[in-house]
């Protein structure tokens, strides 16, 4: 079974991730037959491991992790990598994979600009 793993930064601020759960909710409304899990890398919960184990304590044989992040820094070129290094030897049965990050699609480059131009005023 497909499962998706959003994974996102983290902030001290509990307010910081109500778009993403935002997101994680409309995923699991449009594919209830899809577990979809939001795991941080820092200052929230879950992490990482704890989302994936939830993942595969669900039936899950494939997790594509979505990172969302707009750009390709540090945490998706070294953090991510790491990370599912790491899970693919605590669950070897589990195949994962990831989607590239946010700002590498152009759909999402196209809103965030349509997004700025209707808040140009004149």
């Amino acid at each position: 079974m497909q499962a998706i793993l959003l994974f996102a930064h983290g902030a001290r601020a509990e307010a910081w991730a109500q778009p993403f759960r935002a997101v994680r909710e409309r995923l699991r409304a449009a594919r209830p037959d899809v577990p979809v899990e939001l795991a941080f890398l820092e200052f929230m919960q879950p992490d990482f491991d704890t989302a994936l184990a939830a993942l595969a304590a669900q039936g899950a044989t494939r997790v594509l992790v979505c990172p969302l992040f707009l750009g390709t820094g540090g945490h998706v070129l070294r953090d991510l990598p790491a990370l599912v290094e790491a899970a693919s030897a605590r669950w070897p049965a589990l195949s994962i994979e990831c989607a590239p990050g946010l700002g590498e699609d152009a759909e999402v480059i196209e809103a965030i600009g349509q997004h700025c131009l209707r808040h140009l005023s004149g």
